[in-house]
């Protein structure tokens, strides 16, 4: 059943409380009329390196499934503010989180690294001060650099503060009107309204400045949803779907700020996510668990500081290692091609889309090893790790996982002739699946560039009620 939110003592909040109810108004206004971008040409996009005035926002949306989207072929609309960045900015089709668990997974985007290589598979890991963090490029570009985050795994103590001024957990605000939440393990306050009138107190503060702010939002992983997004129904995966609606009306409160605030036409937005969530498709729920589609397969939408005509969508297989590689090479500061990291800049894609060339497509091999990878033991003290792994190579999945009595299981899917990758094809494609399992080997033997890193945060009681409270069994 859903459990109601208990308001938190608002007396910090009564200003806010009046400017949350904004976040409530259901897109009453149409998006395209409150966005003021002049239009722009593919000519535009080489200009956005040479420009010194364009900031960046980038908004990571937990537990976001690429096809509930409409930009990505959803039925439902869910995701009219989402959509309409893509409609006139750029889309990446196939997009591979490299981890179906957050905390894996955001050290291999801010890395560009693959999980083993990154260092970070299990809940004590930490994040090594070798890293190079994009916050730290973009801090000696000469940005301020602020972060705005809700989810524990991603907190200052793991590592991921590094280059950021500003590593702020807002303080959770009162509950306006009924706020519900489905999943009843899950105790975390607050609402990613606080999220984002902390972005906008930030902007407000420094718009005469050049900024980099990273948004982390929790909404979704939550199911939170209230009476304006109760939209689709009352089902587990009905109220996902209402959850993806809200954090699209909580997010047009902070683009018609940027927009009034005369920020829109020197910002470049970047919208991902960290995983997908399933919903029985292999007879469980949630995420953390396994490699598949359902929980890999996620969003990266780029609206660029001016408006294009009709969008740009680049068809090939990216990764969540190329996240960053893309993005610094598009704002004009590039990662040295020399330097030792698995991910790679999509920008040749992009500029191959905005010409109207191919970029790519389901019978063409994907460069480079496409990873997703999650150690199934990762919140466990006491055990040993169990690898699941997942390697794309085109059309093709090929997923190996250790079980809890020690035999491995090895599965081999083809999107080509089952989009949805239910049905295994192991047994009948013994050549595929040989070659595939020889680049799952090799990867999890691989080690981070740094070298092995045996250092373990060791949390305390309070740190692990936090990571407890996001729903995760901790020791």
């Amino acid at each position: 059943m859903p459990e109601t939110q208990k308001p938190v003592s608002p007396w910090p909040f009564i200003a806010l409380a009046v400017l949350a109810v904004a976040a409530y108004l259901a897109l009453s206004a149409n998006v395209e009329d409150a966005d003021p971008r002049p239009m722009g040409t593919a000519a535009d996009i080489k200009t956005i390196a040479e420009r010194d005035d364009v900031n960046l926002l980038f908004i990571l949306v937990d537990t976001l499934r690429a096809d509930r989207l409409g930009a990505y072929g959803y039925e439902r609309d869910t995701s009219p503010l989402f959509d309409h960045l893509a409609r006139h900015g750029l889309r990446f089709d196939r997009h591979l989180a490299q981890s179906s668990w957050t905390k894996a997974s955001m050290a291999s985007l801010w890395t560009s690294l693959y999980p083993t290589r990154a260092g970070v598979t299990r809940f004590n890991d930490l994040l090594s001060a070798e890293a190079v963090m994009p916050a730290e490029r973009l801090k000696d570009a000469g940005f301020l650099t602020a972060a705005i985050w809700r989810n524990g795994w991603v907190s200052g103590y793991f590592g991921f503060d590094q280059g950021f001024d500003v590593y702020h957990r807002p303080v959770p605000e009162p509950s306006m009107g009924q706020v519900e939440r489905q999943n009843p393990t899950l105790s975390i306050a607050g609402t990613d309204v606080a999220a984002v009138v902390s972005a906008e107190d930030f902007i407000r503060v420094h718009q005469d400045d050049r900024w980099f702010l990273y948004i982390h939002l929790m909404d979704v992983h939550e199911y939170t949803y209230d009476e304006d997004s109760a939209k689709f129904g009352t089902s587990y995966s009905d109220v996902y779907d209402n959850s993806i609606l809200r954090t699209n009306i909580v997010l047009d409160r902070l683009y018609r700020f940027l927009a009034k605030a005369g920020q829109l036409e020197k910002t470049v937005i970047v919208m991902t996510s960290d995983h997908g969530e399933a919903f029985g498709e292999r007879g469980f729920e949630g995420h953390a668990r396994k490699v598949y589609k359902e929980t890999t397969e996620v969003p990266w939408i780029v609206s660029f500081p001016f408006k294009l005509e009709e969008g740009l969508v680049v068809e090939a297989r990216t990764r969540g290692v190329d996240t960053w590689p893309t993005v610094l090479d598009l704002m004009g500061y590039p990662i040295d091609p020399f330097e030792d990291i698995d991910g790679f800049s999509r920008v040749p894609e992009i500029l191959a889309a905005a010409e109207g060339r191919e970029t790519g497509g389901e019978a063409e091999d994907d460069p480079g090893l496409t990873i997703a990878h999650l150690d199934q033991t990762w919140g466990q003290r006491e055990q040993e790790p169990r690898q699941t792994v997942a390697v794309l190579e085109g059309p093709l999945r090929y997923v190996q996982s250790t079980e809890p009595d020690g035999h491995m299981i090895e599965q081999l899917f083809d999107r080509r002739t089952d989009e949805a990758e239910l049905v295994d094809l192991f047994a009948n494609r013994p050549d595929d699946a040989a070659r595939l399992r020889d680049q799952a080997e090799g990867y999890l033997a691989a080690e981070p560039p740094w070298g092995a890193d045996t250092r373990k945060l060791e949390l305390n009681e309070i740190q692990l009620n936090q990571l407890r409270a996001l729903g995760y069994q901790l020791p």
